[in-house]
């Protein structure tokens, strides 16, 4: 497999995406979220999806020119219109304001509304963070998972971010995960691979458990934990699509089709200042400590390294050189 730069990636991102019709500063901010899945293992949020990000700027699915636009509706309330354009733009214009609000006010929510998908949610909530707050995000996608004992999907993946500073600049929690047992992505990798997935993950069309790919993408996923993870799926949902006024995950089509109606999905952020409680970052060196008593316990997130250079499937990387235009 090629080893490839960090850098080398984000610009050869950055090329096909203006290739195909996005703004070079909105390119820009979309390639900085691929480098970074890509940097740490993340694959089906990195170059995974960029042929179908290049896809929907060709069809208009995603508009590569929307500039955002930035209300602040009341103090500590920011919302962002991403104007069917994609969400990594729409964020990086109403973060400045989110930060300052929430300096302000001790907690602030930032709602990013008409949005293409935003992929990793960690991705935002991190950057939230490394500004010495604590975030908190949310957002939904297309429809894939029942509720437990039925059979009709009615919520996406619908993840869940949580990001903590450590109160020098850095990450001292990361936690980033869909609230299904498993990302969708990763049937649909398996599929693609033509290997089977563990029982557990999924049920088929009748709502039997299924380790046949091609049968849970035509079924459902299944939600972590039972009613528990469906019940964090739901909270996502409602704060995803009635905060930002996305749509709901049953109006949404495949992420990934290159044709089709806008995403128009939401995201909803939450930052609270940990200054405004004196003992926050003492309880949270008790709490690191407490995890740290057994040998291979760890916070979740530590000692995540990124890699550079990055080894990259021989199929990828000429999809991602094809698609700059790159010989």
């Amino acid at each position: 497999m090629p080893d490839i730069s960090l850098e080398e990636i984000e610009n050869t991102t950055k090329t096909a995406l203006e290739r195909h019709g996005a703004r070079p500063w909105i390119a820009a901010d979309v390639a900085k979220a691929v480098r970074k899945a890509e940097a740490v293992g993340n694959r089906i949020c990195g170059l995974y999806y960029l042929e179908s990000y290049c896809q929907q700027l060709q069809s208009g699915r995603v508009d590569g020119t929307a500039e955002p636009a930035v209300v602040c509706q009341k103090p500590g309330v920011i919302s962002v219109d991403a104007k069917f354009g994609f969400a990594q733009p729409a964020f990086t214009r109403g973060l400045p304001e989110a930060i300052k609000a929430a300096r302000d006010c001790g907690i602030a929510s930032l709602a990013v509304g008409h949005a293409h998908t935003c992929t990793s949610l960690g991705y935002f909530t991190e950057q939230i963070a490394r500004a010495g707050l604590i975030g908190l995000g949310f957002t939904n996608a297309s429809p894939i998972v029942a509720p437990p004992g039925g059979k009709s999907r009615v919520i996406g993946t619908n993840p869940i971010a949580f990001s903590v500073p450590d109160g020098a600049g850095g990450i001292a929690m990361q936690f980033d995960q869909s609230t299904t047992t498993v990302a969708l992505g990763k049937i649909t990798m398996a599929k693609a691979a033509g290997e089977r997935i563990p029982e557990g993950w999924a049920v088929d069309t009748e709502g039997q458990p299924t380790t046949d790919p091609e049968a849970a993408l035509g079924g459902s996923l299944v939600s972590m934990g039972g009613y528990k993870g469906w019940g964090f799926g739901l909270m996502a949902e409602l704060l995803a699509a009635g905060m930002t006024g996305g749509v709901v995950s049953r109006d949404v089509g495949p992420l990934k089709a290159p044709e089709g109606s806008p995403h128009d999905l939401g995201q909803y952020y939450l930052l609270m200042d940990p200054g405004c409680s004196p003992v926050f970052f003492d309880r949270l060196a008790q709490v690191i400590e407490g995890v740290a008593l057994d040998e291979g316990a760890r916070m979740p997130g530590q000692n995540k390294v990124e890699q550079d250079p990055v080894a990259l499937e021989p199929s990828v990387w000429a999809q991602t050189l094809a698609l700059a235009g790159v010989n």
